[in-house]
């Protein structure tokens, strides 16, 4: 692909008008390279990375030409989207990862798709299974190496590169500085951008300490949320048993919030996140799996309930607010029970916020339709519905995500339950689809 064929469908498909400085830089390297790309959540490093993958595939048809290897589901989903924007209707891009029937890659591969985004250990098992093969490949990304590493994929990411044996461009993305390259990656990057530290797209963030008068911390953590009610807000804890013990507090006190961890079934996860982006739950409870990997538009604070362990996780938790630059605020919480690092920095100090205000319910309800893109449903055709026959307004329509095999719509809570009844028995494009209302 030329880059003018990608800019034109960032800007046609994505909203991207105009790259930032690492875009540019991306876009300038020579291919084939061995490039290693440092740059922080929220800094646009998807377009960065995606500009020189693209520009490498060479030719249509017959056979895998690229490779993107991400360590989370979440992730693969996000960087699929992306690539199939800025690449389709030249190549077909597929998404491998757990938590589905495998059968669906299966038949996606059936449609020679040129591009796979996948997670690590759910592409080796494809490669075990042969149901396709990397040995051709000549383009391979390992998005977030470092993170996969973490999570214990250094023998998975080790097994697909020993089998891509004519990999001619190499990319590798981290948001930090200062990690080993893994032995398997073979000969160093030819080409390093260091834009970990680039305040282009810097997030202007204020960060606030909160003092709490108790170790335990809910009771701040209740009046904190009550004067932030509205904004899109995270907050961090450090372990799966306390994310459920707060999320179970906060429900119980009226608060619409959902829960985020590595503990949860897939179906779970996916429908905190849906929840919360469409902010039918704008508070979501979160480990730190939830700081990197994950592309949410609009989070406005961050609550650092436990105190981050360590540098690194204080950097990605905060990147998920002020993104691209936006505003955002970051509290901690911090009690006498604890030791504040030295990386913790603070722009003010309060005390506990006093506030009256009542708990109250999110401003949007998430609609279920049991048919998704294979049915060939698209975001246009369930707004259109929602306005002809669930008598909703453009204007009040939220957010529509269309999966494989369903879609989710956020409208208005007051307007939920008039827009089911109202489009009860009609058809989407000669298709009877049925239409429920999300549990919070």
């Amino acid at each position: 692909m030329t880059i003018d064929e990608i800019l034109s469908r960032a800007s046609f498909k994505l909203g991207i008008e105009k790259l930032n400085a690492m875009q540019e830089a991306t876009s300038a390297v020579k291919l084939p390279t061995r490039l290693l790309l440092l740059a922080p959540t929220g800094s646009g490093k998807t377009l960065a990375f995606a500009i020189p993958f693209l520009k490498s595939l060479r030719g249509k048809g017959g056979n895998i030409k690229g490779v993107v290897v991400a360590p989370t589901r979440e992730l693969v989903i996000q960087t699929s989207k992306t690539l199939s924007a800025l690449s389709s209707p030249d190549f077909k891009t597929a998404a491998f990862y757990g938590g589905h029937d495998m059968s669906t890659e299966v038949n996606a591969l059936r449609g020679l798709p040129d591009i796979v985004v996948a997670t690590p250990g759910r592409l080796l098992d494809h490669l075990h299974r042969g149901h396709l093969s990397v040995y051709d490949v000549e383009s391979l990304v390992l998005d977030e190496y470092d993170k996969s590493l973490e999570l214990g994929f250094q023998q998975e990411m080790g097994a697909i590169c020993g089998r891509a044996k004519n990999v001619k461009t190499l990319i590798l993305t981290s948001a930090t500085q200062g990690n080993d390259l893994p032995d398997f990656i073979g000969r160093e990057p030819e080409v390093v951008l260091d834009f970990s530290g680039s305040d282009s797209a810097a997030p202007l963030l204020e960060r606030i300490r909160i003092n709490s008068p108790s170790a335990d911390k809910l009771d701040t953590l209740d009046s904190l949320l009550r004067t932030l009610q509205g904004k899109k807000t995270i907050v961090f804890v450090n372990h799966r048993d306390a994310a459920e013990r707060v999320y179970g507090h906060l429900k119980r006190l009226g608060y619409p919030a959902g829960l985020y961890h590595g503990g949860l079934e897939q179906d779970a996860r996916e429908k905190g996140l849906i929840l919360f982006g469409n902010s039918t739950t704008p508070v979501l409870v979160a480990t730190d799996l939830a700081s990197r990997g994950l592309d949410i538009d609009g989070v406005e604070a961050v609550v650092h309930y436990h105190l981050p362990p360590s540098a690194e996780s204080y950097t990605h938790r905060n990147g998920r607010s002020g993104r691209q630059g936006a505003e955002g605020q970051v509290y901690a919480i911090v009690s006498d029970n604890d030791k504040v690092p030295e990386y913790l920095e603070f722009d003010r100090i309060e005390g506990v916020p006093q506030s009256n205000i009542p708990v109250e319910g999110g401003k949007f309800i998430t609609l279920y339709f049991n048919c998704g893109k294979k049915e060939k449903l698209s975001k246009g055709d369930i707004a259109g519905f929602l306005i002809n026959r669930g008598g909703l307004d453009k204007g009040s329509i939220g957010k529509i995500d269309v999966r494989d095999h369903c879609a989710y719509a956020a409208v208005p809570r007051a307007l939920a339950r008039t827009a089911i009844e109202n489009s009860a028995g009609f058809k989407i494009k000669n298709m009877r689809v049925r239409i429920t209302q999300m549990k919070e």
